[in-house]
């Protein structure tokens, strides 16, 4: 008698240059998760996949802003082996997986060989559609900084840098009515060997999304402060509304910019041409408070020696005004 399959496909949610992410249920118990394929069909693929998959398998606690990886399953042709759950398995273990993934690549690059990622199931899609459906809500937007603020500086404190962040990769999950946001695609993350300082790890390959990325991870030399200048764009961008159009996919998307002309340069760029420039915050003629505004600049600072890292920055957000209840005065 064949086995029954562990996991149902409902729908296709996303498709993505690497990888096709599925509405799925776990047959057992019916619960909806979401699996993402990646075809490791060649070189490209199998690295982004085996990054995330050390990324999500190097957490040893689960943080509620960070995307939870149920199981990672390797399907070679027809079969499907289990090759990690979120109880974990021994290092040794998943060096073994990862080096038959990397020599069946070498041997057979056209083979049916795929990693499944089954993680838990967002059903408020990306930050980028979510907040762009709504009219701007002050709290809503502090909650949000709030909660990427903790799981950046948590990732950090687990030696995992991102390298990626943008609304597009920040999904939402509602919990007892409230939207939460989920830190998701881990596929150009490092995981640093080197315990310690997050901030002492110096990263040369310049990857990440041009509206996002920071001066310095232009010029291929940068920490895990680049993160900091990914999430202060998404700040900006997310307080102010600002959008613009992506080239390939046509969508309308949160992020800062330089205008010349009719051409939007990426601000990290456009800081890289001119350390000096001063920027315009806020951008358009609305009133932002004070300590708000201090908070962009420190986190968009050109020099990262003077910009925030993820500790402090949690500690910041926790102090700002913005978005915050007025209490009444009880005479």
């Amino acid at each position: 008698m064949a086995e029954e399959a562990k996991y149902s496909i409902i729908r296709e949610v996303g498709r993505g240059n690497y990888g096709v992410v599925y509405e799925a249920i776990l047959n057992q118990t019916r619960s909806k998760v979401a699996v993402k394929r990646i075809h490791c069909n060649v070189p490209e693929n199998v690295e982004l996949a085996l990054q995330e998959f050390w990324a999500l398998q190097s957490i040893q606690r689960q943080h509620e802003n960070v995307i939870q990886l149920e199981e990672c399953i390797l399907q070679n042709g027809q079969v499907f082996q289990p090759i990690s759950h979120r109880y974990g398995k021994s290092d040794s273990h998943l060096l073994l997986i990862e080096t038959c993934l990397k020599g069946r690549r070498c041997m057979d690059p056209k083979s049916a060989c795929f990693l499944w990622f089954v993680m838990e199931f967002c059903d408020g899609g990306n930050m980028n559609e979510y907040l762009l459906s709504r009219s701007p809500d002050a709290q809503l937007n502090n909650s949000f900084m709030q909660q990427l603020s903790s799981a950046v500086a948590f990732l950090h404190r687990n030696q995992i840098v991102h390298r990626d962040l943008k609304s597009d990769n920040i999904l939402i999950s509602h919990r007892r009515g409230s939207p939460i946001v989920k830190v998701a695609d881990f596929g150009l993350s490092k995981v640093c060997q080197e315990k310690g300082n997050v901030n002492q790890h110096r990263f040369s390959s310049a990857c990440g999304s041009n509206f996002y990325m920071a001066p310095e991870v232009w010029e291929g030399h940068y920490t895990a402060k680049a993160d900091i200048f990914a999430l202060g764009i998404i700040f900006w961008a997310m307080v102010e509304r600002i959008t613009f159009r992506d080239g390939d996919s046509k969508k309308e998307l949160l992020g800062t910019y330089i205008c010349q002309g009719k051409e939007l340069i990426p601000l990290g760029e456009a800081l890289l041409e001119n350390p000096n420039m001063k920027l315009q915050i806020p951008l358009k003629k609305k009133s932002m408070p004070g300590d708000l505004c201090k908070l962009l600049h420190d986190m968009l600072a050109f020099n990262p020696k003077e910009r925030l890292d993820a500790f402090q920055l949690e500690v910041r957000m926790r102090q700002i005004s913005y978005g915050k209840k007025r209490q009444r005065s009880v005479s």
